[in-house]
């Protein structure tokens, strides 16, 4: 299969990347490295069967030809974390609805595959325990800018499903929730990788809000996998999915958990929604998915536990700062004199 993924150097579409080259598959990216990490993809350069371009993906040529080249789309680019929505609306809009709209054009006019990357944003405000692809969406109202991510990912859906409908476009949308693992930055609000990065560095660990949101998180390579066999399932065609995991635990208790796993003496330290993002800044209480759906058409189920997912992360973050620690120590390092240094001839 060959494959085209927008986002391919974020963590995610890196961790995609990787899963399909370690089937056989061949895989271009395309990344203009707003928010994703050129590292994430260096071992995978040698490869010959990986290719990656940075740009962006409105240069529509360039798209049109990647687009061309491919058989699926994992469509993967827009932008990312409540902090960059919050700060960067424009951004954020015009990032997720004019690339969808530009993706799904370049792939109709070859009837090229498409997996809409959306997100358990656009339930919104709604106050049901759990999340199902057939429940309304509850917006907040639009002078609040959080809900601008939300909104334009629901525009991407309907775009993507009317592609579906009136020009037969094969299309699969998933709604992924809190997708956790390593590569992951903390930098644009994401709360594993933060608290993760405060424990370690025995610093205050921030809690937005009162710490009672409920969430589940799912590690990334279940996700990946998911994403994989939905494209390969055509009773995905035309379908919305979510995708997450059962688990479920408060933001508070997530701190003490990673705390504990990490031997970290932090405090858990809570700093207001209005302090963090800005006056008026709305969240929801709940976000959880029912899974039924995405279980009975592919199979799917979460392989890890939370704890487990806690511990693989800490532990890269780990192994990220000694090699940071390493290579500071060896640039601070004094060099001996060279031969010349010390008055000899080098010939």
């Amino acid at each position: 299969m060959k494959c085209l993924i927008t986002g391919g150097v974020g963590f995610i579409g890196s961790h995609l990347a990787e899963a399909l080259l370690r089937r056989g598959d061949r895989v271009a990216v395309i990344d203009d490295l707003s928010t994703g990490n050129i590292e994430n993809i260096a071992p995978l350069k040698r490869d010959g069967k990986f290719e990656y371009v940075i740009d962006t993906i409105f240069n529509r040529g360039l798209l049109a030809e990647l687009v061309d080249g491919a058989d699926v789309v994992f469509h993967l680019a827009a932008a990312v974390g409540v902090k960059l929505i919050v700060e960067s609306p424009v951004r954020t809009i015009e990032t997720n609805i004019k690339g969808t709209e530009l993706v799904l054009e370049m792939a109709a006019r070859k009837k090229r595959t498409v997996l809409l990357a959306s997100t358990s944003e656009v339930y919104g405000k709604s106050s049901k325990a759990l999340f199902r692809e057939d429940d309304d969406l509850v917006l907040g109202p639009t002078f609040k800018g959080r809900w601008s991510y939300a909104a334009s990912k629901a525009v991407d859906e309907f775009l993507a499903l009317a592609y579906y409908r009136e020009k037969g476009l094969p299309v699969i949308i998933t709604r992924l929730f809190n997708t956790v693992g390593p590569r992951q930055t903390g930098h644009y609000g994401m709360v594993v990788p933060r608290f993760v990065e405060q424990a370690l560095a025995g610093q205050p660990m921030t809690v937005y809000g009162s710490g009672e949101q409920v969430r589940s998180f799912t590690w990334v390579g279940d996700v990946v996998s998911a994403l994989i066999r939905l494209v390969e399932t055509p009773a995905a065609v035309g379908e919305i999915f979510n995708v997450g995991h059962r688990e479920k635990i408060t933001i508070f208790e997530l701190a003490q958990l990673v705390r504990e796993l990490a031997h970290s003496s932090s405090l858990v330290e809570f700093v207001p929604y209005d302090v963090a993002y800005g006056e008026g800044f709305e969240d929801m209480m709940y976000r959880l998915p029912d899974i039924s759906k995405i279980e009975h058409v592919i199979g799917y189920e979460p392989t890890l536990c939370l704890k487990e997912i806690l511990g693989l992360v800490i532990e890269f973050h780990r192994r990220k700062a000694r090699e940071k620690l390493e290579y500071e120590t060896q640039r601070q390092s004094p060099r001996p004199p060279s031969r010349q240094a010390a008055g000899e001839r080098v010939l």
